[in-house]
């Protein structure tokens, strides 16, 4: 496993490089792309959500149970790990709340964006942390991160009227990325990254669960492809219709889980290969996984309330949106270098 000098895990880095790309590239299509180029725009939106959010959340469960375990290695008491947890799970959720009001003031300021329903999950997932060596739990998690999507998918005819004498409850809980259902992915990541730091410490089973996965996934991506063109007609593939869009927000239908799954079984053994096994770690993408929390508040401000919103840029050009997009990414490699030695200043002037 490569660490940088922080102790990070490189090839984790990667990966939230990679979501953080395909964020970028989902919004400035909504914000960017003028509607003349057609239905493609749609189908860019559409495709890459399930590339970005669910893999945010599904690493943030990932990560979890590997700061557990290095926390139990340097002998820190449980409390002191949940207490770091709980803090930083709040300030997620705070700076979610700050997101909304900078940029998206016309929308429920306690509404369940991504970065809550992060912070929400690193406290949620703190009472299992000491049960994830047992493989019967982790069989029952699993079962739980499964049920817990199904009971979503089962309850969605009835949510609307429910929650629509429930306002302050619908928004708060049930817009954004609602804890009902995108709890299980991670719950999910959490099994699966116990299990990964378990099977670490020899190569071989390292070599035979990123196997495992790669072929759960591949079998996913199989499965999803023949349901996608089955169900449905043409030009309604691989769009919204049979996902579950609650309060104006995507929830993802039991198709679009397997696209989903199948994306996040085989990006994690990929980028693990690439990164690890061979050594390809492209510094850009590393430096913007270090530095995704910044940079997901910072794309969003830019590309949104400046570009959009102040200077008006609107891209009927395929060739000029995806420069444009290669742009952006080039100022947030350079505002994610910079933010180490911007945050030394800043502590250094408060102290």
């Amino acid at each position: 496993m490569a660490a940088g000098a922080s102790g990070r895990v490189l090839f984790l880095d990667g990966l939230r490089g990679v979501a953080l790309v395909f964020m970028v590239v989902n919004h400035t299509a909504r914000w960017w792309l003028d509607l003349s180029v057609g239905l493609s725009r749609y189908h860019l939106i559409y495709l890459t959500v399930p590339l970005s959010a669910p893999l945010f959340l599904f690493l943030a469960g990932f990560c979890v149970p590997l700061s557990y375990l290095s926390s139990v290695g340097r002998g820190e008491r449980y409390g002191r790990l949940a207490w770091r947890s709980v803090r930083r799970g709040a300030g997620l959720v705070l700076a979610g709340w700050l997101l909304t009001l900078l940029v998206f003031p016309e929308e429920p300021l306690f509404g369940g964006e991504i970065l809550q329903t992060i912070g929400l999950s690193l406290v949620g997932l703190l009472p299992i942390l000491p049960l994830l060596a047992w493989q019967s739990v982790r069989v029952l998690l699993v079962a739980l991160a499964i049920g817990w999507y199904t009971t979503f998918h089962l309850a969605y005819g009835h949510l609307p009227g429910w929650l629509a004498p429930h306002p302050v409850l619908s928004e708060v809980w049930f817009t954004g990325f609602p804890p009902w259902p995108w709890f299980a992915f991670p719950l999910l990541g959490a099994v699966l990254g116990w299990m990964w730091a378990d099977a670490h410490r020899k190569p071989d089973r390292e070599r035979a669960f990123f196997s495992v996965m790669l072929v759960a996934g591949m079998v996913c991506l199989a499965a999803f492809l023949p349901l996608e063109l089955w169900l449905g007609n043409a030009p309604f593939h691989f769009t919204s219709r049979r996902d579950l869009v609650l309060n104006r927000h995507w929830n993802p239908g039991a198709v679009t889980c397997l696209w989903i799954l199948g994306y996040l079984f085989t990006v994690l053994p990929l980028v693990h290969y690439l990164m690890e096994t061979r050594g390809f770690r492209p510094r850009w993408l590393v430096i913007l996984g270090q530095s995704s929390l910044m940079l997901y508040v910072i794309h969003q401000i830019i590309a949104l309330t400046l570009v959009r919103q102040r200077l008006g840029v609107r891209f009927a050009s395929w060739w000029l949106y995806a420069l444009a997009n290669v742009a952006l990414i080039v100022v947030l490699v350079g505002l994610a270098w910079l933010w180490p030695e911007i945050k030394r200043r800043v502590r250094g002037m408060v102290a």
